[in-house]
């Protein structure tokens, strides 16, 4: 043994004897030290890959324990970002002084035994639409290249004041329109599983951030599928809750409930832990629902004998790549073998297209008209559509939209009467070459919008129900599919318990990138 080999040490002299072995000498002061050193546990406890892959229920828990400190979690993020994302340009705003700072804080909290939050000195990210106070929020936008806010978003805060520290900003779409993951601002994020492919969006850069291993959790948004498209796409856990069941802040649409803000995990309990954080009432917020987050931290095992599940392949005739419904058939006999009832059916999905249009084109309108008059040249021309689409509709128009969102959300009601879940896919394709900016035919059939290869996604957004993207296979090119699960309205807790029990049946989530 050599003198450069010892890692720890207190100060010590060291007395040569010849009748004294010097390796064991060596090796009793390395003992005697590690007994009297109680911030030192192991050395090499955990290489940082192992850190960075650990699920965030995990981590939380060896952090809360000081098995392992804030610091030496944040060290093996930042160090995986760093050798990570200037292949994938998933984190566009890194903030690695500021982590480690804050790291040092947690990690004084805890020897001082304050009372700490439920993700306290779990690394986190934050997506680039959401405002952060003194970092840099571009919403994907050449307007706002360099923009500081000087609040953070409520989901921010509520992250925040549970303990989670800001590794960075992760990438988006231009204000989060289309799902596919470039702006002119940043370029395109990369899919890890492969680079030529898209990650999906909006919420793209979070997904990948996730199946990377750069962040345990991760926040993201979704109006027509931008939590779920993209966790399908990268293989991780993408959550589209009720609305209101996390109220969105600052918003000038906050009575609308086609936005929603949610997490994004690598695992079913994680993404519980998340919501459990971010979810709960907010008086700012005229639709939030009054239950606490905190309901969410209860177990996740569940026993499904008898829970009766329809089965629909297409959502009523949706064209779908034949490689996706492959995959998706073939885990039909899992929640068989849990017990449950499945067979094929669906509810009345009709409308449910020009509805979710109409709403759309009227929440981007009411958010982006200002802009489109001052910056129109600054603005991508998909988007330009949705505000433009939203500024011509007549009040007909959208009293017959209102109408029909009833009858859509009446029809998903009393499907669920007969129905504990609904199952389908979550995106109609498998993720696509990254050049191509949006889908534009699926099995022969034309799309007549940006967005109409992702009705499998916003047909379930206007019912208002929760829908998570649970990891559920994998093309025979290696390309991730994810399975969509569909609850009662309001009812995360059993959408989260069935996808846990799939999760824990399958276990699709350990198979990480081949770039890893």
């Amino acid at each position: 043994m050599h003198l450069s080999e010892v890692s720890y040490y207190k100060d010590c002299t060291l007395v040569w004897s010849s009748h004294v072995d010097f390796d064991i000498l060596i090796a009793t002061l390395i003992s005697d030290t590690l007994m009297e050193n109680e911030t030192i546990r192991e050395i090499n406890l955990m290489n940082n890959s192992e850190i960075c892959f650990l699920p965030a229920t995990e981590l939380v828990a060896k952090i809360h324990s000081r098995e392992i400190s804030p610091r030496e979690v944040m060290e093996a993020h930042l160090e995986q970002v760093e050798a990570v994302n200037p292949k994938v340009n998933a984190i566009v705003t890194f903030l690695p002084d500021q982590a480690l700072e804050m790291a040092d804080l947690a990690y004084k909290k805890l020897s001082r035994g304050d009372e700490v939050g439920l993700l306290h000195g779990l690394p986190i990210v934050h997506k680039d639409l959401f405002p952060t106070k003194g970092i840099r929020t571009t919403y994907g936008s050449p307007i706002y290249t360099n923009n500081i806010p000087t609040e953070n978003a409520l989901i921010v805060q509520r992250l925040h004041n549970e303990g989670g520290i800001p590794v960075g900003k992760t990438n988006t779409p231009e204000f989060g329109a289309g799902s596919q993951t470039y702006n002119e601002v940043f370029g395109e994020t990369l899919n890890p599983y492969d680079i030529t492919k898209t990650c999906g969006g909006s919420s793209g850069g979070a997904a990948v951030a996730l199946a990377t291993g750069m962040s345990p959790l991760a926040d993201g948004s979704d109006i027509g599928g931008s939590l779920r498209n993209p966790a399908s796409f990268c293989n991780v856990v993408g959550l589209r809750v009720s609305p209101g069941r996390v109220p969105s802040w600052p918003s000038n649409t906050s009575w609308m409930p086609m936005s929603v803000q949610g997490p994004m995990a690598r695992t079913v309990a994680d993404a519980a832990l998340m919501l459990s954080a971010i979810a709960g009432p907010d008086s700012r917020v005229p639709i939030s629902i009054p239950e606490s987050g905190k309901s969410f931290l209860e177990p996740l095992d569940r026993n499904f004998p008898g829970v009766r599940i329809g089965w629909s392949q297409s959502l009523g005739g949706l064209p779908i790549d034949p490689r996706v419904v492959t995959i998706i058939n073939s885990q039909r006999k899992i929640f068989e073998s849990i017990g449950c009832l499945v067979n094929d059916s669906e509810p009345d999905f009709t409308d449910a297209d020009e509805v979710f249009k109409i709403w759309r084109g009227f929440g981007s309108a009411i958010a982006y008209a200002e802009l489109l008059q001052t910056h129109r040249d600054s603005i991508k021309e998909t988007l330009i559509w949705d505000i433009e689409q939203g500024l011509g509709l007549s009040e007909k128009q959208i009293r017959w939209a209102e109408t029909k969102r009833m009858e859509i959300f009446q029809r998903m009601h009393d499907f669920m009467e007969t129905h504990d879940f609904l199952i389908c896919p979550v995106s109609q394709v498998p993720p696509f070459d990254v050049s191509t900016r949006y889908i534009t035919e699926i099995d022969g059939q034309a799309m007549e919008t940006y967005i109409d290869w992702m009705k499998s996604c916003y047909y379930v957004s206007i019912t208002g129900h929760p829908a998570i993207s649970v990891p559920c296979g994998f093309t025979e090119d290696g390309l991730p599919i994810g399975i969509q699960i569909i609850g009662r309205y309001r009812d995360e807790i059993g959408v989260l318990q069935l996808a846990h029990a799939f999760e824990q049946a399958t276990s699709y989530w350990k198979i990480r990138p081949p770039m890893l």
